[in-house]
Parts: structure tokens; sequence; C-alpha cells
């Protein structure tokens, strides 16, 4: 467990590796085997593959008992439904996606805990897109009965709060204490790969210190993912969300701290630069002419009658984050983060 307070920076940096609460370990970790990488193998677009392969030995028989969509078009909640009360066949079909994913899953966190910054972990929370449904929780469920079943003494967890408002609940986790005091909200931003969601985080620090009771009270979302923008686009509506829901603050008088905290993919640097891991996105982040905390204290220089600060960390480490509070007992835990890839991230708790 971290322990000197002497390495804590007295102000937030982007990427920061020692956190007010946490020491971030490792996060974004790129494990390749002789397919590719291995965390491609438990994403949600593997999921869809495994059901397609399940599907195709009957459609072959013309007897496909989930229909003509495709795969990625049915619901998860479909799914679900059909895992309970479908036709006995097209359950099977579900259940056998359900089952191979959880194995690969399972696969997939053995080789994570290989790694020495992943040796110690006692828990690891699941999110992302795909844990926010019945299906993801039994994958989910059944992988952690498999690894128990290999004698690996970890547990596994579905992320507690909703994975949209995780997203910008662990956003307050970046800031020391004293930055809170006196102030009842701050504004956090998810930034994913088809979304991007901002919101107005609760942080009610009277009923809990530790920020236990923080709580996402407006968000807003756009799906960049459904258009054809660029980089300057997704600046110019992520800096409108955000003043939409500074005025909204100001109508309802809420005493709003001057930052943003900021999810986005890829590693992050000091200077608030994308090393990499932000291919996905529309245009260039990881250009070296882009900074994006930089350019939304531009367009938002002020909140209030202070000065704008943003701060930003990877999105599976603030995700992360939102589970800070109801970890205080365990010393090291791990996060997934199951979307359009596998994000992850590590972490020992410091002394509170």
């Amino acid at each position: 467990m971290a322990k000197d307070n002497s390495e804590l920076p007295r102000l937030p940096k982007h990427g920061a590796l020692v956190l007010p609460r946490v020491e971030v370990k490792s996060y974004n970790v790129e494990i390749e085997d002789t397919t590719g990488y291995v965390g491609d193998k438990a994403s949600k677009s593997a999921f869809w593959e495994l059901l397609d392969k399940w599907r195709k030995p009957l459609k072959k028989f013309g007897e496909d008992p989930l229909g003509d969509k495709p795969s990625e078009e049915i619901s998860k909640k479909k799914l679900a439904e059909l895992l309970i009360e479908g036709e006995p066949e097209a359950a099977g079909v579900v259940q056998s996606a359900v089952e191979e994913f959880a194995h690969e899953l399972a696969t997939v966190i053995r080789r994570f805990l290989r790694l020495k910054e992943w040796r110690d972990i006692e828990c690891l929370v699941i999110g992302g897109g795909f844990r926010n449904s019945r299906i993801g929780e039994l994958a989910i469920g059944r992988s952690a009965v498999l690894l128990k079943a290999d004698g690996i003494a970890i547990d596994l967890e579905p992320i507690r709060h909703h994975p949209d408002q995780a997203g910008l609940l662990g956003a307050t986790q970046l800031l020391p204490a004293w930055m809170l005091k006196g102030y009842e909200a701050i504004l956090a931003v998810d930034v994913g790969v088809t979304n991007i969601r901002a919101g107005i985080v609760e942080l009610n620090l009277k009923k809990s210190r530790n920020l236990a009771k923080a709580r996402v009270t407006k968000s807003l979302l756009w799906r960049h993912g459904d258009e054809d923008v660029t980089r300057e686009q997704v600046v110019k509506s992520l800096v409108g969300m955000l003043d939409e829901l500074i005025g909204y603050a100001a109508k309802k008088k809420t005493a709003f701290a001057p930052i943003i905290g900021i999810g986005c993919p890829g590693v992050i640097d000091e200077d608030g630069s994308i090393e990499r891991g932000a291919q996905n996105l529309p245009g260039n982040w990881g250009s070296s002419r882009f900074n994006l905390p930089k350019s939304i204290c531009e367009e938002i220089p002020k909140i209030g009658d202070h000065e704008t600060m943003v701060v930003m960390h990877n999105d599976a480490v603030v995700q992360g984050l939102s589970e800070r509070p109801f970890m205080e007992e365990r010393e090291n835990c791990g996060v997934l983060t199951i979307g359009t890839g596998l994000g992850n991230a590590s972490f020992a708790n410091r002394e509170p």
C-alpha cells in the first residue's frame, strides 16, 4: 500500500499515478499474444462474434431461433428475455455465447493477474456498457466461478453504480479533499468511443467525507458515433454541453467548484496530451498540437468568479475510482471496463 504522503502532488495533475486516495499501479495495459491483443477477446464485439458463432450452425438448417437480425442489433435486454423465457433452442444459443464469453473473460483475467502490478489484487470490478445487462452480469458471475474453481482467490464484482454514472462519479477522486471543501458539486465528463457524457456531480460531503454519497444530479449525452464528425466538432459540442450544465447550476444557485474532471481513453500525459490509445476517437487525438484540457479552458476560462481547472485521466481509471469509497478495507483493487475495447487499471489504496 502506498503510504508516503510526500509523493502526493499539491495540485492535481493529468494522468497522475499518485492520487489523493490511491496509487495507480498500472492502466491501459496492452497485452499481446499470437492472435493479437488479449483484451479484444473480452470486448463487446467479441461477445457478438460468439453469438454469431453459435447461430451459424442453426442457420445452415434454416432454423435460427434468433431470427434475421444481425447479432449486434439484438438488445442485451432481449437476449436476457430469451435466456429466461425463450424457446429452449434460442435460450441454448444465448447460454452458449455467455458461457464461452465467460471462459474468455476468465482467461483474460488470468493473464492480467500474471503482471507484477496485478498480482496482489484482492477485488476486480467489472464496468463498461456490457456490464449493464443481465447477460453481462451472468458472464461476470460465471467467470468468478471459473477463477475460484482454479484456486484464484479474487472477488469479481459488477461495478456498483450504473456505468454511465460511474464514469462521472470517479472524477471526484482525482481531487484532494481541500479543493472540494465549501462546494456542493463539480462538472465531470466521460469521453467514449461512441458517446460523450457530461454531468453535474453533487458531492454530498456532509453526508460522507469519502464521497460515498456523491451522485449525478443532471447529465447530457451526445452519441457522436452516429455522426461523421471531426475532432474540432467534438470539442465544440462538449463545450456546449458544459456551458448548458453551468447555466443550469447557476439557476439552481449551486455552489459549483471551478473544476472539470474528465475520463478519456488512452495514456494521459502530465501536460494533458494523449500519448496513445485514443485511435478510435474522431480525428487525431494523439496529435502533439491537440490538448483537450487546454481547449476547454480556452473556451470556458472561468466558472463563476474563478479560473477553470481541468483534470483528465484515463477513462477506465476514472470509472474504477468510483468504487474507491467502498474499497477502503482492500489494499489492492483492479477494474476492467468491457466496451468497444477492454479498459483496465490497478490500484493500491493510500492511507485515508
